[in-house]
């Protein structure tokens, strides 16, 4: 990973978070230090209207007020003081959290009518000095989401709201003139059109003209050397060492002005530059205490589900048999993973406490911490029957081939009973999530069944919970999700990897920094790369 280092910043960046979810743009930015230990980036408003992320939100924005993490906080997380006594333990820092965050719908007159004077009053204190984050919701840009829509009745591009809920990011960009800019969307962002009209054109035409004038702010591609267009402000996270496969545009923004006191040309400008290693599944799940999924549907407890998973791994492997040779080490194997489950005189549970490390140095410094008692939000999700087998064989496929396996692969005793199933639409219905490989892209679906983020180890026959899924996506280990477990793997799923925008907010900082240079006439900071 590139790594700038930062002299003391002449100013401090009033950071504002729009659509913030859970937080993991501002939790990025917000981790950075200069070399004087201080924050260039202070979080001055983060804005969700999610009722259980913007919990989520506040808890973290409280997290933040400390120097050092009070007891209470782990307490908290353990389950021994309640949210009203953590409260009333620090008021202050709590104070300051209200303050930071508000729940808005961004879009409506009520949100806005609230929102500028704040704005406002965020501007004048900032001294010319305000940074301008977040994502609009993506679900009418997204490539399911589209294909969603096409099948609905009546239809229309033109009247969903979501496609224009980014004016309301640029209203906001307008207003502000912060001196830059960070939006993130879905790459099917770049191929969405209404009317005819392609998306991705106009939102960086007003992005650009933001200011005023057609190019008041300077779009700079975060990523060396990776073509034209707009292909440009695509960011492939697994190439960044997060342990995930996720494609994201990401437009960033300087303010011309200050672009140009920088001194730097489209050639010059700082990027990010892909770390030769890749981060794995295995980089942060490997190690981690072994769960049981939950019975749906049918009576749940370790016993039922000794039961239930035995039959499985039998039907997963006759199925394997009857479909021909090609499968029979995945037969063979199932069949050894039936006779360990019916052995065992010890069942893992469905939920654990303990804290594990994490196998990367680099990932383990970021998601660890020593302090922390219990790791929160680790409980698995219960599963129907018929579907464990189809579970059981696609780890053990997995183990197999280092693969998961397609639609096609399945033995026809496994395939569900989808319309769909052999249709070629849906060949990844069940995908596991192998060990050696960064994960598929962790989204809101994981909140929906599971089907898409099977645990790779066959002997656990489950899906991944919310702390996986969160270390996927790079969430430190103390960074607790409230909601009911549904929500929370929204929240995650939903979230920009937060060592992901760590790393956009150097970047940018290298950028700013080198404007602060010329500004008090001081020779340019070369990059120092670790």
């Amino acid at each position: 990973m590139t790594q700038w280092k930062f002299e003391q910043m002449s100013q401090q960046f009033k950071t504002v978070d729009l659509f913030a979810g859970p937080g993991g743009l501002a939790e990025g930015f917000a981790s950075i230090r200069d070399a004087g230990g201080g924050k260039p980036y202070q979080i001055a408003l983060s804005v969700e209207k999610e009722p259980s992320a913007f919990a989520t939100l506040r808890l973290r924005s409280f997290f933040r007020q400390f120097a050092e993490t009070p007891k209470a906080y782990y307490d908290y997380l353990a389950g021994y003081v309640s949210k009203d006594e953590l409260i009333s333990k620090h008021s202050a820092e709590w104070q300051a959290a209200c303050e930071e965050t508000a729940m808005l719908e961004l879009g409506t007159a009520e949100a806005a009518d609230w929102l500028n004077p704040v704005l406002d009053r965020i501007g004048e204190s900032a001294a010319d000095g305000t940074i301008l984050i977040g994502g609009p919701p993506c679900q009418a840009y997204s490539l399911v989401g589209r294909a969603r829509n096409r099948g609905k009745v009546g239809y229309d591009p033109a009247s969903d709201h979501r496609h224009f809920l980014y004016e309301e990011y640029i209203r906001i960009l307008k207003r502000l003139q912060p001196v830059a800019f960070v939006m993130e969307n879905v790459k099917g962002m770049l191929s969405a059109r209404v009317d005819g009209e392609s998306m991705i054109d106009k939102i960086v035409d007003d992005l650009k003209a933001a200011g005023g004038k057609p190019d008041s702010y300077v779009l700079v591609p975060l990523v060396a050397d990776q073509g034209s267009g707009h292909v440009r402000h695509i960011i492939r996270s697994e190439n960044f060492q997060i342990p995930q496969a996720r494609h994201r545009v990401i437009l960033m923004g300087i303010r011309a002005d200050i672009f140009r006191r920088a001194g730097m040309s489209d050639e010059e400008t700082p990027a990010l530059r892909p770390h030769p290693a890749r981060s794995t599944v295995a980089s942060v799940l490997a190690g981690m205490p072994q769960l049981r999924s939950g019975l749906s549907k049918s009576p749940d407890g370790a016993e039922s589900w000794q039961r239930a998973a035995v039959k499985a791994f039998k039907n997963a492997a006759s199925a394997s048999r009857d479909d021909g040779g090609w499968l029979a080490e995945v037969a063979k194997r199932l069949s050894d993973h039936s006779r360990q489950i019916a052995s065992a005189e010890e069942l893992p549970p469905r939920s654990s406490t303990v804290v594990t490390p994490v196998r990367d140095n680099f990932l383990g410094a970021w998601l660890c911490d020593e302090r922390l008692p219990v790791l929160p939000n680790h409980e698995t999700r219960a599963h129907m029957e018929g579907d464990l087998a189809r579970y059981a064989f696609a780890s053990t496929f997995a183990e197999v081939f280092g693969r998961s396996p397609k639609a096609d692969e399945y033995p026809r005793g496994l395939a569900p009973n989808h319309r769909n199933w052999d249709s070629g639409k849906f060949a990844d219905r069940f995908r596991v999530q192998t060990w050696d490989a960064p994960s598929t892209t962790v989204t809101s679906h994981i909140s929906k069944d599971g089907h898409y983020f099977i645990h790779p180890d066959p002997l656990q026959c489950r899906s991944l919970t919310v702390r996986e899924a969160a270390r996927l996506q790079t969430f430190p280990d103390n960074y607790y999700f409230e909601g009911n477990r549904t929500q929370q793997y929204v929240q995650v799923g939903n979230a920009v990897p937060p060592l992901l925008a760590r790393q956009i907010g150097e970047l940018l900082l290298q950028i700013l920094s080198q404007a602060d240079q010329r500004k008090a006439r001081k020779p340019a900071r070369q990059l120092s790369f670790g």
